[in-house]
């Protein structure tokens, strides 16, 4: 989709120019200064009881009078926060999508002038989202949207920050499509050799370094965990690395880690029949990670990244580790595996350790690690844990200020209590209770050697039902940390 910003008063909205202009509500009243001919049509469809000023409220006004586009959309949010702007701009969005409109305008009416950088990003992120139809598989799929062109109308004193929120917003709502797009893919298309692809094909448009190890590097580095979960599969593993370098080479870099398995049968320990289909979506945090560095390589910031994808998938063979077994990890600490199926830990304790190469200034990992962070959470926060209150700070900031939110867990040490084994140094699950947080404390230890943070992304990676897919949670907030780091 093509975004511009297109400066106007709004007491000159009725005179734009588009297929359809989108008018968003802030609060519950009409905002002073409001084109006239606009708030005329507004205030008569509120009188006729046709549209009220109320969030969820949406109606489109066909060929009005004084109004030079053809489709006058109404959209309230009922507030004033920015989560309310998003979500009325998607219901207005949502008026016109499935229609003839080719172009349209939005504007921001009765919201805070501070908001105009974000409401910019979240206008690109919205419309992107509008449209985007999954297809690889499935080419018969109509488009949702002839919608190509949206253009955001604001002030002119406004122009500098919309233009900047703007940009960013299109580099994550890229990162975002490319997250959905890996992750949507089905197991026996979206494979570890084809992450390695997407990743060098970014390598090649951005300028990216990009290494992808096949199982015989991986077997010289040591990563036993990480090849313990991928010999059950016929399917070769990749060990990805990619460099964004933005900064000097003596600035620490920060890391992402992703976990990729492409598809999770649980191994020995395998799941049950229902809903396994969704199990190709095991490998949302190596799409989000991915996701990630086409956003930040799309924005240039300065500072330097590295992206490190484990990829692989778990399978039940007469090659699979069995429970019971125990394999030694890159760190040289020994794992005793009592249970298959709690694989992700076991690919990225060994991206972990990898990590340590880099001397990084902050480590973070994303996964879609465990059911239990599903039951605490639900679909609304990713689960995050951190070793330091600055960054637990740094990253609730950043998915804040892009409505991708997480929630801190606790990493007290008497969680650990449950990670004994009598034949390992630690075995790769504790008991029922607290299942996220036991996960990340078996994370952790192989993470003491820098600042580290854990995105446990179960329940926001993608959902389910009707409505089945990848969110491309959580690039947004990834970017905006990332991002955060360059000052």
């Amino acid at each position: 989709m093509d975004f511009k910003i297109q400066t106007a008063e709004l007491d000159a909205l009725a005179r734009i120019t588009a297929d359809a202009l989108v008018v968003v509500f802030g609060g519950e009243v009409l905002a002073p200064g409001l084109d006239t001919v606009v708030a005329r049509h507004a205030q008569a469809a509120i009188k006729l009881g046709d549209f009220a000023l109320k969030a969820g409220q949406a109606l489109t006004l066909m060929q009005t009078d004084g109004v030079k586009a053809p489709r006058l959309v109404l959209a309230a949010s009922g507030k004033t926060s920015l989560t309310a702007a998003r979500a009325a701009l998607a219901a207005g969005l949502a008026q016109i999508k499935s229609r003839g409109a080719v172009s349209a305008a939005v504007a921001f009416v009765g919201f805070d002038a501070g908001l105009a950088e974000s409401l910019a990003e979240q206008t690109a992120l919205a419309g992107s989202e509008a449209v985007y139809v999954y297809r690889h598989t499935k080419p018969s799929a109509a488009p949702a949207s002839k919608l190509a062109k949206l253009v955001l109308v604001v002030s002119k004193a406004a122009a500098k920050a919309a233009k900047a929120g703007l940009a960013r917003g299109q580099a994550i709502a890229a990162g975002v499509e490319l997250a959905r797009e890996c992750a949507n893919r089905p197991g026996n298309h979206a494979t570890p050799t084809y992450l390695g692809e997407v990743v060098q094909s970014l390598g090649k448009t951005h300028g990216l370094k990009v290494e992808v190890l096949d199982r015989k590097a991986v077997e010289k580095l040591g990563m036993g965990s990480f090849l313990a979960v991928a010999q059950g599969s016929d399917e070769p593993l990749r060990f990805i690395v990619a460099r964004y370098e933005g900064a000097a080479k003596t600035v620490a870099p920060v890391v992402l880690v992703g976990k990729g398995i492409t598809f999770d049968t649980g191994g020995i320990s395998l799941k049950p029949g229902a809903e396994m289909d969704e199990m190709k979506f095991d490998m949302g945090g190596a799409a989000s990670v991915i996701g990630t560095l086409r956003a930040v390589a799309e924005l240039k910031p300065r500072l330097n990244l590295v992206m490190i994808v484990a990829a692989c998938e778990n399978m039940p063979s007469g090659r699979a580790i069995k429970p019971g077994d125990v394999v030694t990890s890159m760190s040289g600490q020994t794992i005793e595996i009592l249970n298959t199926d709690a694989e992700g830990r076991l690919i990225l304790c060994d991206a972990l350790t990898y990590a340590e190469r880099f001397k990084p200034a902050v480590v973070v990992d994303v996964a879609t690690l465990t059911g239990a962070c599903v039951i605490a959470l639900g679909g609304v926060r990713s689960g995050m844990y951190a070793s330091d209150d600055e960054l637990a700070a740094a990253l609730t900031a950043a998915g804040d200020a892009v409505l991708d939110p997480c929630w801190r867990m606790p990493l007290d040490d008497e969680y650990a209590e449950g990670l004994k084994s009598n034949f390992a140094d630690v075995p790769n699950i504790a008991g029922r209770a607290g299942g996220s947080i036991t996960a990340a404390k078996f994370l952790q230890r192989f993470a003491g050697k820098y600042r580290w943070g854990h995105l446990d992304i179960a329940g926001t990676a993608w959902k389910g039902g009707a409505v089945k897919g990848a969110t491309g949670r959580p690039v947004g907030l990834l970017t905006h940390f990332v991002l955060s780091q360059a000052k």
